[in-house]
């Protein structure tokens, strides 16, 4: 018979409950050569039909008032540790564009540092020190990126990103 859990509490507060996913992902696979995989097989017309416009729409306000202005024609990369899954992006008339090769730098780092990064759960400076994210290529224009995401105001919702 299972116990009722409290409403109240998140499953993940559970010590047991978090241990034992804990213990359970160290030794699962990496999803990321499957990833890598499914990266590589997708056309970059597509990639671009599915990434630019939810991009430019999170962005729209920092675009509209220049903040991206710095970044045109300059290209950076973001990719998992391994070189896979990854994308490319560049600024462009206006607008992100997803492009196809490498980027003057390179953010490399776990999926979990980014989903951290991109939930804005933790400082980018931390996740750097913590060596959990690293700039490779033109640091310069790294940080630049870095400092611009960390002085907007934006948030990933599900709605911006499927064209509600």
């Amino acid at each position: 018979m299972a116990l009722p859990l409290p409403a109240a509490l998140p499953l993940h507060a559970k010590p047991l409950v978090s241990d034992s996913l804990a213990l359970i992902s160290e030794y699962l696979p990496s999803p990321l050569p499957l990833l890598g995989v499914i990266d590589r097989s997708i056309p970059i017309p597509i990639k671009q039909l599915v990434a630019e416009a939810p991009l430019n729409r999170v962005f729209a306000e920092a675009i509209a008032e220049g903040e991206f202005d710095d970044f045109e024609g300059r290209r950076i990369r973001l990719e998992a540790n391994g070189g896979h899954p990854g994308i490319t992006f560049g600024f462009w008339a206006g607008r992100l564009r997803v492009l196809d090769g490498p980027g003057e730098a390179t953010i490399r780092g776990s999926l979990s540092a980014f989903k951290t990064l991109s939930a804005r759960q933790q400082d980018p400076d931390q996740l750097f020190f913590q060596r959990r994210l690293m700039i490779e290529g033109d640091t310069e224009l790294g940080l630049a990126l870095k400092n611009l995401l960390d002085s907007l105001e934006w948030d990933l919702n599900i709605r911006q990103l499927l064209f509600f």
